[in-house]
This record gives C-alpha cells, structure tokens and sequence, in this order.
C-alpha cells in the first residue's frame, strides 16, 4: 500500500534513504553521497504533500516523492523529452534492501501512474546518476525511455528518462 509520509514515518523514510546511500557507495555511485536527501528533505516532502510510502504488513518499506510537474530541473535538457505535455516526477525513489528483487519499487511507479492519469496527464519523468546502472535497467524494464542529461540544483548531471502512459 502507498500513502502520504506522515511525521512519525520520517525516521523510517530516513534508515531507507541511508541504506540506499550506504548501496551506492559500496559500488562507488556517487549518488546521494553529498548527504542529501535527509531527514530535513523527508520533513519538507511531509510539509510540501509530496512525500510517500510504500508499505508491507503495516511497516514502511520504502519512500518517494512525487510531484506533479512542470519540476524547474527538467526545463532544461541536453536531449529532447518525448513531449512537452504536462507530467509527474518521482524523485527521491528508495526501497529497503530487504525487498530488492520483488518489484516493490515498480509500485512507486503504477502509483504515480494513476496520480497522473487521474490529473490528466499521460506523462512521468524521472532521473537518476549515470553510473546509477541498477536504476537505468529498472526503468527501461518499467517503459521509460532514456531523454538525455539534466542539471539539478546542487548535484551533478542525471540522466532523464519519460514515460508516456
């Protein structure tokens, strides 16, 4: 079950993003080794209304936002989007280790499918570390297609990806 992140979820949403942080230095993905997202990122998530779980047998185990675009990041690409139509993002997307390999994470995906479709949008974007290979594979698995290379805000570039629904 996904759901709004609520306050007493954040420490929670927290251990996940460190656990994926600790993943990815242990393949050297520099991804998230600046100490971002946090738990302040998790609260303002909370605050904003973008912050989500996902749960199993009442534990959550695993976090996300998701935001109804157009996101300031993705205005600019070197690339080209499929289409310039209105369009959810997921940022942030983390899963406890303990559940890798059971699609817990294409959850995050079919949920943001239907906040979209239920929007009237057709359209999901995300992004992700160029060296983040696990991540680029899931998505083309789940239907994305590879745009080109965005710059957010105090990191380095990520690679794009689109799906349209």
């Amino acid at each position: 079950m996904i759901r709004k992140t609520r306050i007493q979820d954040a420490d929670r949403a927290s251990e996940i993003i460190e656990d994926a942080r600790a993943y990815f230095a242990s393949v050297n993905n520099p991804q998230w080794q600046d100490g971002r997202p946090n738990r302040e990122t998790i609260l303002q998530d909370i605050e904003k209304g973008i912050g989500y779980v996902l749960e199993e047998n009442g534990s959550v185990i695993g976090t996300a936002a998701l935001i109804k675009g157009p996101d300031p990041d993705y205005a600019y690409i070197e690339g080209q989007w499929l289409n310039d139509e209105p369009y959810y993002v997921i940022h942030r997307i983390a899963v406890d280790s303990r559940c890798k390999g059971r699609s817990r994470a294409a959850e995050f995906l079919e949920y943001t499918a239907a906040l979209a479709k239920s929007a009237g949008m057709r359209n999901i974007r995300i992004d992700t570390h160029e060296v983040n290979s696990s991540m680029r594979r899931f998505l083309a698995k789940n239907g994305f297609t590879e745009c080109g290379t965005v710059y957010i805000r105090g990191s380095e570039p990520r690679i794009a990806f689109q799906k349209i629904l």
